[in-house]
Formats: structure tokens, sequence, C-alpha cells
């Protein structure tokens, strides 16, 4: 395991309204490439907003977020959007899937935005479909599959560009025991396999001994 940091927070501080206590004040801490981060912690101790400022979906009160060593706090909306397209992978609690759009192409539609070429995108969705056994799905819409599968397709989606860094944020909260283990597991492998850098928050403290590093919170 590489110790080469990934993500890091610097004197991270975050409130959602001036003059309120903020829901992270003061956090410092650096992720690694390779490992299983969880974050875990009682609610309102702030797990899934410290993912949205690493993630670079909200903007800090005070301190920096550095990506590979780059400072990347200060970046535009619009490099913001590319940094997240092109770098980062998310899979939330809800899968948050278009329902409009079919399984194949709400997997497809972000890679593309990143630049990936349609055809590589329908390539690589299909085989990571097909491993985590939505690939009979593809022409389906969200509405006509279960709650698992749709995690499943959420991972997908999440995993298609090979991101260098995944956040989960309570990405097995709503799941059975046996789709629950399947995410994680191919959390994990992620970031064994490919050193990525994977960030999980979760309330299931279960998790814990199967991660790298455990960050609380509470403390």
């Amino acid at each position: 395991m590489t110790a080469e940091v990934a993500l890091e927070a610097r004197n991270l501080s975050f409130s959602y309204r001036a003059g309120q206590l903020p829901v992270i004040d003061d956090f410092s801490a650096g992720f690694h490439y390779g490992a299983l981060t969880v974050v875990t912690g009682p609610s309102g101790t702030g797990k899934s907003t410290l993912l949205y400022l690493l993630a670079l979906m909200l903007r800090e009160t005070m301190g920096e977020v550095w990506c590979a060593g780059e400072r990347v706090s200060g970046l535009s909306d619009a490099e913001r959007s590319m940094l997240r397209a092109s770098r980062y992978g998310f899979v939330f609690q809800d899968a948050l899937l278009d329902p409009a759009l079919t399984i194949a192409d709400n997997i497809c539609e972000s890679a593309v935005f990143a630049g990936m070429p349609i055809d590589r995108a329908r390539e690589r969705a299909q085989q990571l479909m097909d491993d985590f056994g939505v690939g009979h799905r593809a022409t389906h819409r969200p509405g006509e599959i279960s709650g698992g599968q749709a995690q499943r397709v959420a991972l997908c989606r999440a995993l298609l560009t090979e991101p260098t860094i995944v956040f989960g944020d309570e990405p097995t909260g709503n799941l059975d025991r046996q789709s629950a283990d399947v995410v994680w597991d191919a959390l994990a492998r992620h970031a064994h396999v490919t050193g990525a850098c994977v960030l999980v928050a979760t309330h299931d403290e279960s998790r814990i001994a199967s991660a790298d590093v455990h960050v609380d919170l509470s403390r």
C-alpha cells in the first residue's frame, strides 16, 4: 500500500449559516491511495458534510482541500465539475438514478461528460453490469429494478471511469446484508486492486474492522 496522500483537509471548517456553530471545525487529515477509510460518528457530527467538502460539492467556510498535491478548494464551479467527472466516483445512500434514462445510459452519462468515448463507456458499463449481476437490466429504467439492483447500478456508474478517488455516503444504508456486502466488497477491491483512495461515511460500525483506516468524528 502506497503512503501517497490522495486527499488532504487542512484546518477545514464549515457552517451552513453565518453565526451558527460549525458542523466541521478545524479538521485536518490526509487520505491515502490504496486505502479504504471509513468515517463514523453519531448523526450530526458531519460525516456527510466532510465528504461533500472533500468532493468539492460544498465550499468550506475556512481551511483548504488538496487533491494529489494541488490546492483545489479555490477552483471555479466549472473546474470543480470537471475534476469530479474525471477523477472522482460517488455512491450515495440513495442511488439517485435518472428515471427517464435506461440503466446503461445512467451509468454512461457522466463518463461521456468527462470525455470518455461513448463506445468505450458502453463497453466498460456492460462489463461492470455483468460483474455486478445487473447486465440483463441494461435497457430497463430505474423504476423497473429493485433497490439493491439500483445501488449496484450506482456502483457501476461510480467506477466506470476507474476513478482515483471514490466517495461513499452511507452506500449500504438501505440495503439487505447480501447486497450491502456486494457494494462494500467492490469498494474495498477498488481501493486495494487499483490503488484508489476510497472514503466511506457510515453508521454501520460492523464495517470498521474491514477498513484500512477509521476516522471517528465523535472524538
